[in-house]
């Protein structure tokens, strides 16, 4: 449940060059670029914004000075502002109005209706012959006509069913939105973590510029005393300048990553902010893989929405179904009717109507077809639910122990590359040695840092992604991941 943690630009597909920028510098091939660990990405963070909504927003409106913006700061605007959540609270929505609809055909229908009518008629056009005495124009005369009128099911199966299928609709669409919620916890909290090992790597590169500058000058000085060969201060100084092209990189990732931040939860694009939190290592939360899978099942809420539509498919296939019965329903008036609203007087309508389907050309077999149709489909999708979530536990329990561990072998490598290169130097002032065993130093020190940083992300967005596969990314993200 983890991705490339070098180089997402989040547009559209991942491209070559890693996070820190750098992987496609024009560099010497001597003093190559160190390797740079991979972990995968959740496809929630994968892909442009215009494809996945999770990577949109809706940006406010700029605060004067500079933001500081904390990760759950930057989670809380995400459950704000972000478009993929907004576009499933608009589902939801979409959702309570199909049950209403479905519940009105089970409601009464209550009219009330008023008329008031002057009519002259001529007896002649309705066939009828000429009477003595009878003229062969009546009128004109006048109808007024004021009434209420009501008609209620009484008894119809199918809108019953329907309307137990709607509501079940309604409970996926609630746990899909917060289905949705999770999503952008583990959107912002990734796409936060990235910027932060960017700003770390920002760090470390200035580290080991400053470290390169110091030996070129130290050759530098070497040479001048007639101590080294200027060859070596060729490679010191190509050391620097991959360094600072290193530097140039990273920085520009770095604002890059601030700006997928930014898109991801409302902020505009010249909003000025600063990242709070550094994301150390913290250990996780003591949970046995038994326990993780129990619970996932529990408090999953697309594992919960793909029951309630199961449930909803079966509603709707007994609808379906229902709709060879017979239904009763009641309509009836009542009003007041005469010349004039002085002169009327009150008269009503009621009527019980049975309604006995016999033929229908097949249209019930087609509907039921359908239906069962949908229901197999959805009684699939929970099944293959349940195996993809134990699937997404057990990952990220191994992502977890992977990590942790690799945190602690990178923190020892940047031990023991620190002490190489602080021996190298002394060796190379010492005139043991030249600038190529300096600079081999100085690479690994560069390779340690960044298998570090790749580690301490890798662990915490394993931490996260844990968090996304129980179903409780919201409300432990801060006991998974700390900050403030």
């Amino acid at each position: 449940m983890l991705a490339v943690f070098a180089g997402l630009l989040f547009c559209g597909q991942l491209p070559a060059q890693t996070m820190g920028g750098a992987s496609n510098a024009v560099l010497p091939a001597t003093f190559s670029q160190p390797a740079i660990n991979t972990v995968q990405l959740p496809p929630a963070l994968t892909g442009s914004s215009a494809q996945n909504p999770f990577l949109g927003s809706t940006p406010q409106k700029a605060i004067p000075g500079v933001l500081s913006l904390s990760l759950q700061d930057a989670i809380q605007r995400g459950l704000r502002y972000n478009l993929g959540l907004m576009l499933s609270n608009q589902g939801q929505r979409q959702a309570v109005g199909a049950r209403l609809a479905a519940r009105s055909r089970l409601l009464p229908d209550l009219t009330a209706r008023a008329s008031y009518m002057a009519e002259q008629v001529n007896l002649a056009t309705f066939g009828l012959p000429p009477f003595p005495g009878i003229p062969p124009v009546v009128g004109p005369f006048e109808v007024f006509d004021a009434r209420g009128l009501v008609s209620q099911r009484i008894l119809d199966f199918s809108s019953w069913n329907s309307l137990h299928a709607r509501s079940d609709a309604l409970k996926a669409a609630q746990y899909s939105y917060q289905d949705a919620r999770d999503t952008v916890v583990l959107v912002v909290g990734g796409t936060y973590m990235q910027a932060v090992a960017s700003s770390a790597r920002i760090d470390a590169v200035r580290a080991q510029l400053q470290t390169a500058t110091a030996v070129y000058q130290q050759s530098v000085d070497m040479k001048n005393a007639g101590l080294t060969a200027a060859i070596d201060v060729l490679r010191s100084q190509v050391e620097m300048q991959a360094q600072q092209q290193r530097l140039l990189a990273v920085q520009n990732d770095f604002e890059k990553q601030k700006l997928t931040l930014a898109r991801t939860i409302g902020l505009p694009g010249e909003q000025a902010f600063t990242l709070t939190d550094s994301m150390p290592f913290t250990p996780a939360p003591r949970l046995t893989l038994q326990q993780a899978i129990e619970q996932a099942y529990r408090s999953r809420a697309d594992y919960q929405s793909a029951q309630s539509l199961l449930h909803a498919a079966e509603m709707a296939k007994k609808a379906a179904s229902d709709e060879r019965l017979p239904t009763l329903s009641f309509n009836g008036d009542y009003g007041d009717i005469g010349n004039r609203p002085a002169s009327s007087h009150g008269t009503f309508t009621a009527a019980a109507a049975l309604k006995v389907p016999i033929f229908q050309g097949g249209k019930v077999r087609a509907d039921v077809l359908q239906a069962d149709a949908q229901l197999q489909q959805r009684r699939s999708q929970v099944e293959d639910m349940r195996g993809r979530i134990e699937y997404e536990v057990r990952t990220a329990f191994l992502d977890l122990k992977t990590a942790a561990d690799q945190v602690n072998v990178a923190r020892s490598s940047v031990d023991l590359a620190s002490q190489q290169l602080a021996q190298a130097r002394d060796r190379f002032a010492a005139g043991v040695t030249d600038t190529i065993e300096v600079t081999q130093a100085q690479e690994a020190l560069a390779a340690a840092n960044e298998n570090y940083i790749s580690a301490l992300f890798a662990h915490n967005m394993a931490k996260l992604s844990l968090a996304r596969a129980l179903g409780i990314a919201e409300e432990a993200s801060k006991k998974f991941l700390g900050g403030k």
